[in-house]
């Protein structure tokens, strides 16, 4: 099987898998935690070396404190006690996103699950927090300004090179896949998506498990990737 690089995936659905269930919102969270646990795991196996998730957006903070704080809460104690297995796979944990305006004790959860995996060697799980799309283009785009006023030649700049100015230098995204029935992107990743591919289902999170995932993979194995060129199969 032809194996993507680099994964990503927009866990879109808890809410609702909880409200249809007759539960709390909050408890759709619960469960989402629990099955992305297994999937890094499995996707890991599976050959993927880069497994991107959107947790958590700058936009979610439009939500209820209740909800808000319920799924901070939730994150602090998966990073603090939940993602043991993970690390006992030889997966590093990295965060994706802006500190501000993130509580202390979530920036001390965040500081502690890092630190325990950064030494892992077997794959990449990159928790996308407090992330947008357009504000880490704009903060690279700030770092970038700031080493050119430091003398940095950019005659010869390259796309490829602005890697490097992103939360963390991952390699291209090579296939996104959102659960939940929407079919939008919703500010997920914008400058590493450029060439993906895209895996639509209307699967919700809590129920994306391991065959679900594997669907997305044979899809991407059969997908004709140009990147602007022409197809050789059509030739």
């Amino acid at each position: 099987m032809i194996m993507p690089k680099h994964v990503a995936i927009i866990m879109d659905g808890n809410g609702r898998w909880a409200t249809k269930k007759g539960l709390k919102r909050s408890e759709g969270h619960i469960e989402g935690a629990k099955v992305l646990e297994k999937l890094a795991m499995h996707a890991i196996d599976m050959g993927v070396e880069v497994l991107s998730v959107y947790a958590f957006s700058t936009d979610n903070f439009k939500r209820s404190k209740e909800e808000v704080d319920s799924l901070m809460n939730l994150i602090i104690k998966y990073f603090k006690t939940k993602f043991e297995k993970i690390n006992k796979k030889g997966i590093k944990v990295i965060i994706s996103g802006r500190k501000e305006p993130l509580r202390e004790d979530v920036l001390e959860a965040i500081n502690n699950i890092e630190e325990k995996t950064k030494e892992n060697k077997k794959g990449i799980l990159n928790i996308c927090l407090n992330y947008g799309g357009q504000e880490e283009i704009i903060d690279g785009a700030i770092k970038l300004a700031k080493d050119i006023q430091n003398g940095l030649d950019v005659t010869d700049f390259k796309r490829e090179d602005f890697y490097k100015y992103l939360y963390h230098e991952l390699p291209p995204i090579d296939l996104v896949i959102r659960t939940g029935g929407e079919l939008r992107l919703s500010n997920f990743m914008l400058y590493e998506l450029s060439y993906s591919e895209f895996y639509f289902t209307n699967t919700l999170f809590p129920d994306f498990d391991k065959s679900e995932f594997n669907k997305a993979l044979f899809m991407f194995e059969n997908r004709d990737r140009k990147f602007g060129g022409i197809s050789e199969k059509n030739n």
